[in-house]
């Protein structure tokens, strides 16, 4: 790596600066806002209907603040709705699997793809030689809620798509089904929100759901959304509270208290 990569910080300066000054806290720790009646007027959940709430996934953000003039800390807990941004799809051969999917309403089934494309075997072994368990696992729990329409095994198979994430991208996936994991992680998702089954992804994940959430506001020029980007700020601080701290200077440490 090139000594002089330096990773973006999630919280920038100014931010950094707002969280010392703080009085608000989430899970003890200072958060990005000094104002605690904004922070209380943030609504538990959006107005949406059931619904319209399919496509997001819902992070619980638990804050503790304090009001000085009760002497107490009150705690509560918001939820950070983030729509679900599915990948775009071309008539590029490397879409045609996902495209197909959607279409019907499907994952993209990279074990039941081997069958009804043997020319295909050879390659997608040699790239998920690791993770074939895996993909064998998600093929079978999807076979068995399709045909018999069981969901005790759900949970399992979001988490392992989850999990497969971290091993993209790879040459068979450039090749047959690029950006497949994260189109079945949207899939399941939905899945699990339709039928009310409860569930929890991964700090990360969750990241990776917002960039993408952000992504859309900024290519679409959306109107911003301040509870959002308050709420997620504070999913930041609280998920990764050290991250950051390297851009401060010697002058921003006396902002501690």
């Amino acid at each position: 790596m090139d000594s002089s990569f330096k990773p973006k910080p999630l919280l920038n300066k100014s931010e950094l600066r707002q969280i010392k000054r703080s009085k608000t806290r989430v899970e003890g720790k200072k958060v990005i806002t000094d104002d605690v009646k904004k922070l209380k007027s943030l609504k538990v959940t959006p107005e949406l209907s059931f619904q319209e709430s399919i496509d997001y996934y819902k992070e619980p953000i638990w804050i503790e603040y304090y009001i000085p003039k009760e002497s107490r800390f009150a705690f509560e807990t918001k939820y950070l709705f983030i729509l679900l941004v599915d990948p775009q799809t071309t008539d590029e051969e490397c879409d045609l699997a996902r495209k197909e999917a959607q279409e019907k309403n499907e994952i993209v089934d990279v074990f039941g793809y081997m069958e009804s494309h043997p020319d295909s075997i050879r390659l997608i072994e040699d790239s998920y030689h690791s993770t074939m368990s895996m993909h064998e696992t998600i093929h079978h729990i999807y076979r068995n809620y399709k045909e018999t329409g069981a969901t005790e095994d759900l949970k399992t198979a979001c988490y392992l798509t989850e999990a497969l994430l971290k091993y993209e991208p790879t040459i068979a996936g450039l090749t047959y089904f690029r950006d497949y994991s994260i189109y079945n992680l949207n899939y399941w998702i939905r899945t699990l929100n339709r039928l009310k089954i409860d569930f929890a992804l991964e700090d990360a994940t969750v990241s990776l759901l917002i960039k993408r959430r952000n992504e859309l506001w900024e290519i679409e020029n959306r109107e911003e959304d301040e509870d959002f980007d308050l709420l997620a700020a504070l999913f930041f601080e609280q998920a990764f509270p050290n991250r950051g701290a390297g851009e401060l200077s010697s002058d921003d440490m006396l902002l501690f208290e």
